[in-house]
């Protein structure tokens, strides 16, 4: 299914629309034929939102040599995304209530129109053209038979966004609301959600916070992250714990999401890049012990959890314990791997990238399902 989607020739024109920036592109044989265009989503008002949305797709068109076969986008939040209406939007406040976006766009453009998480999509892209394939063709190199085929994609942002892929499949549920993760308990502070850390803004009042600053004097994530790294002055001490709060909360949420879902994990969106920051207490909270009733430990995690982007642990990951074992009562051997794992690694694409594949994809197989059922 990879190697149809990336050689389909049909053009799919696509948007990351995020809380601070839409991105459009357009995509063709698995790759951007097209500058992206960035445009201000204008979410306070919903007309001029419509209005830059139909104006950076119209931008998109009016550059492309061949015409588009459809539209595939991804949006923020829990909406009704199978009939392709936005309803309420933290970060776009103008959409409460229900706006039937897919239809208008088809309307105006005459194609089809997909609309869908923006986790889901990044998670889509990653798990089909992304770290998914690339680890699998590793083991593929070193001769080992094991293949992952389940990803959690995470995106690092304006807010907490979580994508599901199991086997090649996108996990919607029953609602369109499947990996809401931004709802799960937050482990610092139980009567918050997770983005009271894991968020933009949650970075940055935390630092405000430990800094004693007003916030309205305090930067962005990737500043704090430069006064963390030494990098910018500031309250380093403050920006290092920051980031510590951050991966904490971040590990306990990943090791939720792994018991239920047991899949890779790969991290996505601006705030990836602070990385090397959150990631030890990250690790430290996924690899922690349950203390049991007779005092002794159970461990937090079935599988034990790798550091993908270490080039050690990786190798690690991969190789993994293979051994024979003999079948009972014959003479014959099987390949046994009895050690469970899983890693956390950050996309090597840009997360705009990684949704735009993800939405190509996503269009590809509907218009082919379409097709097929004519």
């Amino acid at each position: 299914m990879k190697n149809e989607i990336k050689n389909d020739p049909r053009i799919v024109m696509t948007l990351d629309a995020g809380g601070t920036n839409f991105v459009f592109s357009a995509i063709q044989n698995n790759e951007q034929i097209i500058k992206p265009v960035r445009l201000h989503p204008n979410s306070d008002k919903l007309s001029k939102c419509l209005e830059t949305i139909t104006k950076g797709f119209e931008t998109i068109k009016n550059g492309l040599t061949e015409k588009p076969s459809a539209i595939s986008f991804a949006f923020p939040g829990p909406s009704d995304y199978l009939n392709g209406i936005i309803g309420n939007l933290q970060n776009l406040p103008s959409f409460r209530g229900g706006v039937a976006l897919g239809p208008m766009l088809e309307h105006y453009f005459k194609i089809p129109v997909f609309i869908n998480n923006d986790g889901n999509l990044f998670a889509y892209g990653e798990a089909l053209f992304g770290n998914l394939p690339a680890i699998n063709a590793a083991l593929s190199e070193m001769k080992i038979s094991r293949k992952h085929n389940n990803l959690i994609g995470i995106t690092l942002g304006t807010g907490f966004g979580l994508g599901l892929v199991c086997n090649g499949q996108l996990v919607h549920g029953d609602n369109c609301n499947a990996g809401e993760a931004w709802l799960l308990r937050n482990v610092l502070n139980p009567e918050y959600h997770v983005e009271k850390h894991l968020s933009r803004e949650g970075i940055r009042r935390n630092y405000a916070e430990k800094a004693n600053l007003d916030i309205c004097k305090v930067g962005s994530p990737l500043e704090i992250f430069k006064i963390g790294k030494g990098e910018k002055s500031g309250n380093r001490k403050a920006a290092i714990t920051t980031f510590n709060d951050f991966g904490t909360v971040l590990g306990e949420a990943l090791a939720n999401i792994i018991t239920l879902f047991d899949g890779i994990v790969i991290l996505g969106g601006g705030v990836s890049a602070a990385y090397e920051l959150f990631a030890p207490a990250m690790f430290q909270q996924m690899n922690s012990s349950f203390k049991l009733y007779n005092n002794s430990h159970l461990k937090r995690l079935v599988p034990k959890v790798y550091n993908l982007e270490d080039e050690n642990e990786r190798t690690l990951f991969l190789k993994g314990q293979q051994k024979e074992i003999t079948i009972p009562k014959t003479d014959k051997k099987i390949n046994y791997d009895p050690f469970l794992r899983t890693g956390v690694g950050v996309s090597k694409n840009s997360t705009s990238k990684s949704i735009a594949l993800g939405a190509f994809a996503f269009a590809i197989h509907k218009l082919d399902d379409a097709k097929n059922k004519n």
